[in-house]
């Protein structure tokens, strides 16, 4: 039996151009584009899981016929809160209980949203953020967000484990 194989996409596809439509007054913004300057999981920006999230979550999106639009928009904007976390100093609070609602306000200062993106960016963090998701896509972001984490988390740590690791 042969297997069916899926072809990877790549940022030259039509489907990732497709994408880059849906975000483009977005990640052409200077504010957005300042995420790049702060590190988010492991050696990640957070413009780059930011964008990880969005196009995947675009593709999951579209595939279950959801608002891959949306989900989108509200996975690139839902860590848009402009501070490095890591650095207790630099915000109040404990950061994942409150970047969503720092991120949402950031992002409805700068862009005009639907119900869905705002919706996707104050909820990426349940549980912590305690009120129940409204749309499927809110889900779907939220559930993106994690398995991007999960990645950046485990290859930061295989990367400094083995380059730290003596033979």
């Amino acid at each position: 039996m042969r297997r069916k194989t899926r072809k990877k996409e790549n940022t030259n596809s039509i489907e990732y151009k497709k994408f880059e439509m849906c975000i483009n007054d977005l990640s052409e913004n200077i504010e957005v584009n300042s995420m790049e300057q702060f590190i988010h999981h492991g050696n990640t920006s957070c413009f780059e899981h930011s964008k990880s999230v969005a196009y995947i979550s675009y593709l999951v999106c579209k595939k279950l016929g959801l608002d891959y639009n949306s989900a989108a928009r509200g996975g690139l904007l839902h860590d848009f809160y402009l501070y490095d976390w890591h650095i207790k100093s630099s915000h109040v609070g404990l950061h994942g209980f409150n970047h969503p609602h720092i991120a949402s306000k950031n992002a409805q200062k700068y862009f005009s949203l639907n119900k869905i993106e705002i919706d996707i960016i104050e909820k990426h963090m349940w549980p912590l953020t305690f009120k129940l998701p409204k749309y499927k896509e809110s889900f779907v972001v939220l559930l993106v967000d994690k398995y991007c984490s999960f990645f950046e988390i485990i290859q930061f740590r295989n990367k400094t484990h083995f380059s730290t690791s003596k033979n």
